[in-house]
């Protein structure tokens, strides 16, 4: 035996016979309290990577013996796995406040519903633990897509049941300068007693003078003041962006920290987890003041990632910048003028543009930089639990114009009865219903290629009024239609609602994760039965569907099924192709929450009945819906026009 496994078992031996009160540590304390000189400097034990490579030498040595067990009941594990020389989680330090210090935490993984501590009960974020929230500082020039990126990951990142808020400086710089009314629901924020709003028209004054904010000539001095006064809008065309108009410069800044202080109040007040700060943050003086006032009101513990948006493709950045004369800068005027005024908007904004690089990674700054919205990633000290989500979900981005389709499978002979779960076959009306589907995708497949071709037509000509955005480049192939997925999941009931569908034509595929909820002992009850021998659970489920969790084996709640849909949800923002999904009322309900962004309070009673096929089409301005109703009498899909989902009190 090594001389190395004679130190450890000696010193394991030593600690373990040890009265607790002389063991290393055994009082909470850390252990270098021992590390005098003196009699307790014996009781250290060698370092934790001596003690497992002596132990796992020995183990590795003698593992053709079989499990070994002490009289004391301690097993040895038989393993040649190799000491982890990774680091270990970021730890931070535990506040109530940002001046009062507490203990050192790991910033480890907290999912509502599969994690829980005392601190955290129900597994979502504490609000004392602010080293595991998050603050993202968007980074990029205009028309590159960063709005696009926060309103898909705070909808990932909620529909995780991490609340997550975005923060647009854009928008509140537009309320600020009168060319937007000031109801747009903000909270309220700590600093409301000192400063005023941030819906004001301004006028600016310098030395006692009115002067208008959009000369570009004019240099503030020293006392140049912001008040609210003129009910003029202030003009924001492109000399309201020149570096050289100093006092625009000076709204501008100031509507940032204010929106920044509105983020920080949610993080640390409010019980949010992420705050994303939707603004160019072009520069690096802005950059650091940012952070600066981050760490001034938040300490150091709270994460800060950096997420730069750029564009390289020019194909993709006329489709962004076309896309701009549709918003609240632009409409109504003259598309062909207001193009050429955003594009000198742009340049002037280029001349002070820094992007993320050098300066941050010489300071260990977390920063991702996405080239042409997920073509490319770069990412930089992404350590914590949700900067490592953040990475996983703009991985797999694409631009790729396509539809998701939703439906439950057709009617079963277990819901004829009205029975929960089970694994029953179709009934007569399931497979009609099977076949009208299968005859409908292939209509809306041809349709969908030929208004794709028109579109492409019209993309490079000069842009009208009315116009829709060109569709975004596609890093496929554009020879072929586009491929069609078929999802189901592997009951009974929605793998015969797919077999119409021709796998030469769809890749027809099953999959576990998209199974119904499993109900644990009231599998293949009724609800009536539920109600009248679990009128305990019956209740209980009534009254938070969301958190509730059927008892029994294996029993599900939908916090499960939104997890275990993660790996879905994933493979249909990175796929290029159509998806057909046919699964089951709980999972169709939790789906459809992400794609439309709904609250935690709408998941688990979503209206999702047989016969409804739902149509999502990913758009630059977010997620394209329609629903089409099964019609059992031309045996055909009606259209629903402005269809709105709706809660249901029943199931």
């Amino acid at each position: 035996m090594s001389q190395h496994t004679d130190i450890a078992r000696s010193a394991i031996m030593t600690c373990a016979s040890a009265p607790d009160h002389q063991r290393a540590g055994a009082s909470g304390k850390p252990n270098g309290s021992h590390s005098g000189p003196g009699k307790d400097a014996n009781l250290m034990p060698p370092p934790k990577s001596l003690v497992g490579r002596a132990l796992g030498n020995e183990l590795h040595s003698d593992s053709h013996k079989g499990s070994q067990a002490s009289k004391d009941g301690v097993g040895f594990a038989l393993t040649d796995t190799p000491i982890s020389t990774a680091p270990s989680s970021p730890p931070f330090t535990a506040n109530t406040t940002p001046s009062t210090p507490g203990r050192v935490r790991a910033t480890t993984l907290d999912i509502p519903g599969l994690t829980k501590s005392k601190v955290s009960p129900d597994g979502r974020i504490a609000q004392r633990d602010v080293g595991s929230k998050l603050v993202i500082v968007m980074v990029g020039l205009p028309a590159r897509g960063k709005s696009y990126v926060t309103k898909k990951l705070a909808r990932y990142l909620n529909w995780l049941q991490h609340d997550t808020e975005i923060f647009n400086v854009g928008e509140r710089r537009r309320v600020a300068a009168g060319k937007s009314p000031a109801t747009d629901g903000r909270r309220p924020s700590h600093r409301a007693s000192s400063l005023p709003p941030p819906a004001i028209p301004t006028k600016i004054l310098v030395n006692g003078k009115e002067e208008d904010p959009s000369d570009s000539t004019l240099v503030p001095p020293m006392n140049t003041d912001i008040r609210e006064a003129s009910p003029e809008p202030i003009d924001q065309s492109a000399n309201f962006f020149d570096p050289k108009n100093q006092l625009a410069v000076k709204l501008r800044e100031q509507v940032a920290l204010d929106t920044l202080d509105e983020l920080l109040d949610y993080i640390l007040d409010q019980g949010g987890s992420v705050g994303i700060l939707d603004a160019t943050n072009s520069t690096m003086e802005r950059r650091k003041a940012i952070v600066d006032h981050i760490r001034n009101r938040a300490g150091p513990e709270l994460n800060i990632l950096f997420l730069e948006s750029s564009c390289v493709d020019a194909e993709l950045l006329e489709a962004n910048m076309r896309l701009k004369l549709s918003g609240p800068d632009y409409k109504d005027q003259d598309p062909v003028k207001a193009l050429a005024d955003f594009k000198r908007r742009v340049a002037l904004y280029e001349k002070s543009y820094v992007p993320l690089g050098e300066y941050e990674e010489r300071h260990n700054m977390a920063y991702i930089q996405m080239i042409d919205v997920g073509r490319k990633i770069v990412s930089h000290q992404t350590h914590g639990f949700l900067s490592s989500q953040v990475v996983y979900y703009l991985l797999n981005f694409n631009l790729s114009p396509r539809q998701i389709w939703i439906t439950r499978h057709g009617e079963s002979k277990d819901n004829q009865l009205g029975r929960i779960g089970g694994d029953s076959e179709l009934s007569e009306n399931g497979h009609r219903y099977a076949k009208a589907l299968n005859r409908f995708i292939d209509h809306q497949r041809q349709q969908w290629e030929l208004v794709q071709r028109q579109k492409e037509m019209l993309q490079h000509l000069p842009p009208r009024a009315g116009d829709s955005t060109p569709p975004n480049p596609s890093y496929i192939p554009r020879d072929r239609p586009r491929n069609f997925c078929v999802w189901s999941s592997m009951m009974q009931r929605s793998v015969q609602t797919v077999d119409y569908f021709n796998e030469d034509e769809y890749d027809v595929k099953q999959m576990k994760m998209l199974d119904e909820l499993y109900a644990g002992e009231m599998e293949g009850m009724t609800y009536d039965e539920i109600r009248q021998k679990f009128p305990e659970e019956y209740a209980a489920r009534r009254k938070d569907k969301l958190y509730y969790r059927y008892p029994g084996p294996g029993g599900e709640g939908y916090l499960d099924v939104i997890n275990r849909l993660r790996a879905v949800i994933i493979e249909v923002e990175r796929t290029t192709d159509h998806v057909l999904l046919v699964t089951h009322r709980s999972v169709a309900r939790v789906l459809l929450a992400y794609f439309r962004g709904l609250k935690r309070d709408e998941v688990a009673s979503l209206d999702v009945p047989l016969g409804m096929l739902y149509m999502l089409e990913p758009k630059p301005y977010g997620v394209e819906f329609k629903a089409y109703r099964y019609n059992t009498e031309t045996d055909w899909f009606d259209y629903i026009p402005d269809f709105k989902l709706q809660q249901t009190s029943q199931y």
